[in-house]
């Protein structure tokens, strides 16, 4: 089943996320298997981040890569939220 999460960190800067994007693609880990869709949206310092995900095993075997990343840029996620998603539509 496909999981939707959603990070709301403290603060997060364009900055960090293209630097954290880079890493990851510079790695071969972007994007990863099972991301079907991502998005980063709001304003510089108060960035937001959602996915959509094929499954919660790939989300979780995604994370364990992530989250040293994250950690060594001093990027707090903060707590994401996880949905179990009911429906998804594409034009």
């Amino acid at each position: 089943m496909s999981v939707l999460i959603r990070f709301t960190p403290p603060s997060l800067t364009a900055a960090q996320y293209d630097e954290t994007i880079r890493r990851l693609e510079e790695a071969g880990d972007w994007p990863p298997d099972g991301l079907d869709y991502h998005v980063c949206f709001g304003s510089d310092g108060k960035l937001r981040v959602s996915e959509i995900w094929d499954s919660r095993e790939q989300l979780d075997a995604f994370g364990e890569r992530l989250m040293p990343l994250l950690s060594e840029l001093g990027i707090d996620p903060g707590e994401p939220e996880l949905v179990d998603i009911h429906n998804i539509i594409r034009r």
